[in-house]
């Protein structure tokens, strides 16, 4: 896959699954008791019109090879944000053929978790191309689990709300979508808000958590534990699928959330409790040293590898191309102002109570 590129001034960037590797390899997280990677195996177009329409395949593929179709842009290709270029087809159903290889190792039984770094490309519609995303491998593969008769807790943590996948299943009640984002009112894609709950057999079954800007790592949690814990509980699903896209990180060129990644290494403890498998994948995330760290640190989480912030794993901020943190793959706590509190808490308080009210009644809680 790090054949394939996006164009040079397009802010997403292929690499980072590449070196993330590059750091598991490094410290022995590859292989060992109970550990393997697994090559994939691109998606077939008969796959991928699962989710996608033979017509927006048809396009898309037109339009890589260089024959611009006259729909080509009222689907989205050929935007700032979803440019042209000669591997966006293939190196898509490569990524999703990768989260695709994972979800059918959880269905025979072969793996408890499997992790694409690739993968996460979670706007992109069944006709439709936006957010850097042309296909989507997550919602590919809660089509292919729900397939399977499995109950699917899509959880999506990129600092962009998950538009594509909670659209897609937005009338189901076989798979609950939860997702964590940098409100609407101040990013793309401009929707994701508390009263988007799904509609038909699927009201109550889409779940929003828009965060203010400025949001830190205590205040997240709060909402976490507040909300994902207790419809996760009610919903008791046969498998998760996680977005992690690490673009909710202080720093990152795109948003304005102030997180460390110790918040997502707390979720994934946590979603690892109920002992259910997990198919996991990468997503945003534009910084890219504190990307990979990230989700280098995501994969010692779901492996059991982590020994916690007072370790190095064999790591330290020279191998991680960054000088400011000798402190292995956590991120060091950021200091939270008086003003940010005052700012942000309240209105994830709002929040919170606006889902209890809008969605737990309808789980019986």
């Amino acid at each position: 896959m790090e054949k394939f590129n996006y164009p040079s001034d397009c802010p997403f960037n292929v690499t980072r699954a590449g070196k993330v590797r590059q750091i598991l390899n490094s410290i022995g997280l590859l292989t060992g008791p109970g550990r393997m990677e697994a090559a994939p195996t691109i998606a077939t177009r008969l796959t991928l019109k699962k989710f996608h329409s033979a017509r927006y395949l048809y396009v898309l593929k037109e339009t890589a090879e260089g024959h611009f179709n006259s729909d080509a842009y009222s689907m989205g290709i050929g935007t700032p944000d979803c440019p042209v270029f000669e591997d966006m087809y293939d190196y898509s159903a490569w990524t999703c053929g990768a989260t695709l290889t994972g979800a059918k190792l959880i269905l025979s039984g072969k793996a408890d978790i499997a992790f694409n770094p690739s993968g996460g490309l979670h706007h992109s519609g069944p006709e439709k191309a936006a957010g850097f995303c042309y296909m989507n491998d997550v919602a590919l593969a809660c089509t292919v689990l729900a397939e399977a008769k499995r109950k699917v807790l899509y959880l999506d943590l990129d600092v962009h709300f998950g538009d594509g996948v909670a659209n897609g299943f937005y009338d189901r009640n076989d798979v609950m979508t939860i997702s964590f984002h940098e409100s609407g009112r101040t990013l793309f894609p401009g929707t994701g808000f508390e009263d988007e709950i799904g509609t038909g057999a699927g009201k109550g079954y889409c779940v929003n958590v828009p965060m203010p800007a400025g949001t830190y790592d205590q205040v997240y949690m709060m909402a976490f534990k507040a909300v994902a814990l207790p419809l996760i509980k009610a919903f008791n699903p046969d498998v998760f699928v996680l977005q992690l896209g690490a673009d909710g990180l202080a720093g990152d060129p795109l948003a304005h959330l102030c997180l460390t990644n110790n918040v997502y290494a707390d979720i994934i403890n946590h979603v690892l409790a109920f002992n259910k498998p997990i198919l996991a994948t990468g997503g945003g995330g534009y910084n890219i040293s504190n990307t990979v760290r990230a989700w280098a640190l995501d994969w010692t989480i779901l492996c059991g590898a982590d020994r916690g912030h007072d370790t190095h794993l064999g790591v330290g901020g020279i191998m991680l191309e960054s000088t400011e943190w000798q402190g292995g793959l956590h991120d060091r706590e950021l200091l939270v102002t008086k003003h940010q509190q005052e700012m942000v808490l309240p209105q994830v308080g709002a929040t919170i109570e606006k889902i209890k009210t809008r969605i737990f009644p309808l789980h019986g809680l």
